[in-house]
């Protein structure tokens, strides 16, 4: 009972993560703007997303831009598309395993199946969630690098968004939901492995006692079948009787 909750908590944690990386990866604030220096007091607040970039002007009026180019995109932006993208994709088919591998479900198989559905579920969460990490890790090394960089101009300073810290918060609960499968499952089961269905006592001693009585006719004919002699098996009737 103790490995199911964890199993349930895990899928939990693991669905919490899937849907930030989805989240994260649709959000367009990976970077926004920094207020610094006489950028401080500005009528127009600038984000950069992995597919977009959007504006905010004074007036209130809203504008994104979709990046149709993928050459013209540095390493690093080209690199979080691909790997977020994949952390989802596998995300996806580890909660697909998850649901099979989970004890208190009644698809999947027996034990033994079950727990490989599990483990393999585990280890799809925890590739997710470096490929989660990656992308996170990488954008924001190259966000603090141009900010703390002298020769950039004060305008076009960046800092990260909400949407980096929403990739490291996923990362992390797929992480925490892929090693709990894992370990749930890790552990030698002592008897049977596989789930046998066996009749109730009743129709499993009816069975046995038809059996046997099946095996006692076919017994006795056999014996009867042994015991005639060759005059008995000849019929009684001759060819003169009817000439």
């Amino acid at each position: 009972m103790a490995s199911t909750g964890m199993q349930i908590f895990g899928f939990v944690l693991a669905l919490l993560g899937i849907m930030g990386a989805m989240v994260a990866t649709l959000l367009p604030n990976w970077k926004v703007s920094a207020d610094v220096g006489s950028n401080i007091i500005t009528a127009i607040s600038q984000m950069q997303g992995l597919w977009m970039d959007c504006t905010w002007y004074s007036t209130g009026m809203f504008s994104c831009t979709l990046k149709y180019s993928v050459l013209s995109l540095p390493a690093y932006l080209q690199t979080a598309r691909t790997t977020m993208v994949l952390c989802c994709v596998l995300a996806a088919m580890g909660l697909c395993l998850a649901s099979v591998g989970l004890k208190c479900t009644r698809w999947g198989g027996g034990r033994r199946s079950k727990r490989h559905a599990a483990i393999a579920s585990g280890g799809c969460f925890v590739a997710a969630g470096f490929l989660c990490l990656v992308p996170a890790s990488w954008f924001t090394n190259e966000v603090i690098t141009k900010f703390l960089d002298s020769s950039v101009p004060e305008s076009n300073k960046f800092e990260p968004g909400g949407a980096v810290y929403v990739a490291f918060v996923s990362a992390g609960f797929l992480f925490v939901g892929g090693s709990i499968f894992c370990m749930s499952c890790s552990g030698k089961r002592h008897g049977p492995q596989d789930l046998v269905l066996l009749p109730p006592p009743d129709k499993l001693l009816l069975q046995q006692q038809q059996q046997q009585q099946l095996l006692q006719q076919q017994q006795e004919l056999q014996h009867q079948y042994c015991s005639l002699s060759p005059l008995d098996n000849k019929t009684g009737y001759s060819l003169q009787d009817y000439v």
